[in-house]
């Protein structure tokens, strides 16, 4: 060996790689999710959906049934469901949906929702428009928000060897808990100031 190496003892040589491994590792584990979301998002791999700015151009006389599926990580308080369970739509046709979230507590609760959706191999000719996935919701003890969602189901879909069978496809997503922002998190305090 030569250079730094050669004058460490071999206790100090195997910490240090061992120190340099777990570096090594943290950096893929943080690099890992953003890596997996681009791959999901080019391919359509699991479910993941492709996301666009305005409607589709061409409108099919194909309709697809599209299924809401709601739920919320075991500890999540909230109240969430779909306010419409399906919807026929025309492929290329843009669908509006809305999800109600209740906070039935007496406290602030913050979540985020995460989605996917099934058949896979539908979920790269699903295109969201708008969507309140992966987006801070906040609700104040008592209150209830309906969310938006608006898509389409892009006509690639009936040359896609895997997906042209598809006839229904379920858009499903669960919320998780997260910790308020400070901003959200107080109640605005009474006016105290003398008159």
């Amino acid at each position: 060996m030569t250079g730094p190496w050669r004058n460490l003892t071999g206790r100090t040589r195997t910490a240090a790689t061992a120190a340099g491994v777990a570096l090594f590792m943290a950096g893929m584990g943080w690099a890992a999710v953003p890596l997996y979301d681009l791959f999901c998002r080019v391919t359509g791999y699991g479910g993941t959906t492709q996301t666009a700015d305005a409607e589709g151009e061409t409108v099919l006389d194909r309709t697809m049934r599209i299924r809401f599926d709601a739920s919320k990580a075991r500890d999540f308080p909230w109240e969430f469901r779909p306010l419409e369970r399906t919807m026929e739509v025309r492929i290329g046709e843009t669908g509006l949906a809305f999800y109600e979230a209740h906070n039935p507590t007496d406290e602030i609760v913050a979540g985020v929702a995460s989605y996917n959706v099934t058949p896979y191999a539908a979920g790269v000719h699903f295109v969201k428009i708008h969507c309140f996935c992966f987006e801070y919701q906040v609700l104040q003890p008592g209150e209830t928000v309906q969310m938006p969602v608006s898509f389409y189901v892009d006509p690639s879909l009936v040359d896609d060897r895997e997906a042209r069978g598809t006839h229904t496809i379920t858009l499903s997503y669960t919320f998780h808990r997260t910790e308020p922002v400070e901003e959200h998190a107080a109640l605005p305090a009474p006016d105290t100031a003398p008159n």
